[in-house]
Order: C-alpha cells, then sequence, then structure tokens
C-alpha cells in the first residue's frame, strides 16, 4: 500500500485557482423581463392615446424608439446584474425583441376597445386571434409587409445584447 497523498490546495486544472461566480444571470433576465413588461404597458397606452393624431411615419418612430429605449433599460439591467455570464446577454436579446413586438400588439386590443366597445376585443377573438399579430407585419397602406417591424426587433435584441455584453464585462471580477 502506498501512503495518502496530500491534496492539492486547488482542484481547478493546472493548479489554478477556481473561478468564483459574480451575477446572476437568471435574475438578471428575470428583472430586464419584468421591467421591459412595465415600459412596454406605457408604450401601449401611449399608442392609444395618441393613435388617431399619428402619421405613419410618426408611429413607425415611436415603434422604433420604444424598440431602443427598451432594449437599452433591459441591456443595462441584464448588464449590470448579469456580470460576465455568456447566457444573460443572449435572454437580455430576446426579451428586449418579445417586448418591441408585444408593445404593439397590445396596443391593437386596446385601440380597438376604445374606438368601439371592450367587447370587440371578444368578437376579435372569435373571428382571428391574431390580428394584432397581422397588424404589426402587414402594411396595409401599400400592400405586403411592413419592413419596419421586423427591424425594430433586430435593433432592439442587438442593443439589449451589446449593452448587456459591454456593461456586464466592464463589471469584471471584484
Amino acid at each position: 500500500m502506498y501512503p495518502a497523498q496530500p491534496v492539492p490546495p486547488y482542484r481547478a486544472p493546472y493548479g489554478q485557482p477556481p473561478r468564483a461566480r459574480s451575477g446572476h444571470p437568471v435574475g438578471a433576465v428575470f428583472v430586464g423581463l419584468c421591467v421591459s413588461v412595465v415600459v412596454s404597458l406605457l408604450y401601449s397606452g401611449l399608442i392609444v392615446l395618441t393613435y388617431k393624431e399619428q402619421s405613419l411615419a410618426a408611429s413607425q418612430t415611436l415603434y422604433l424608439v420604444h424598440a431602443v429605449v427598451n432594449a437599452a433599460i433591459v441591456g443595462a439591467l441584464v448588464g449590470l446584474m448579469g456580470h460576465r455570464s455568456t447566457g444573460a446577454p443572449l435572454g437580455g436579446a430576446v426579451v428586449a425583441a418579445l417586448a418591441a413586438f408585444f408593445g404593439f400588439t397590445n396596443a391593437v386590443p386596446l385601440i380597438l376597445a376604445e374606438s368601439q366597445s371592450p367587447a370587440a376585443i371578444g368578437d376579435m377573438m372569435q373571428v382571428d386571434p391574431l390580428i394584432p399579430a397581422k397588424a404589426w407585419w402587414n402594411d396595409e397602406i401599400n400592400g405586403g409587409v411592413d419592413w419596419v417591424s421586423p427591424l425594430g426587433l433586430v435593433i432592439a435584441a442587438v442593443v439589449a445584447w451589446g449593452l448587456a455584453y459591454a456593461i456586464g464585462r466592464s463589471r469584471g471580477r471584484r
């Protein structure tokens, strides 16, 4: 029998100390989701209050501004809480893109209820529950696809990921 060997002080490969994990990536994405819901509801409310006076250019600009603002808030929160995590910026990008989409689509039933009656939402759900998504995707004036809408999703995802990545990397190990 051989005598018991002493255990090395670090069990990481090559004798390096184990990296201390910092940040909470899942919590970061969850907080980003909660804040994005609030920002999207504010955007939907703004649309309901101003849809009669908006031109097409104004509504598209407001949509893109909402996508950037929501993504900036989500990206900053995810970067601050998720630190150097790999998955947190990706989760923040998905949350920001979904917030841009649902901010617009949640305004459609609210506009319908404000212009007609709240019962009109039930009628819309019976006829075609995807009317808000179709309104987001279709360009009714020129026919075809409204390319500003998917552009808003891409912008939201890129801004959220970029901010979360930059802020998370700058936080470093403390």
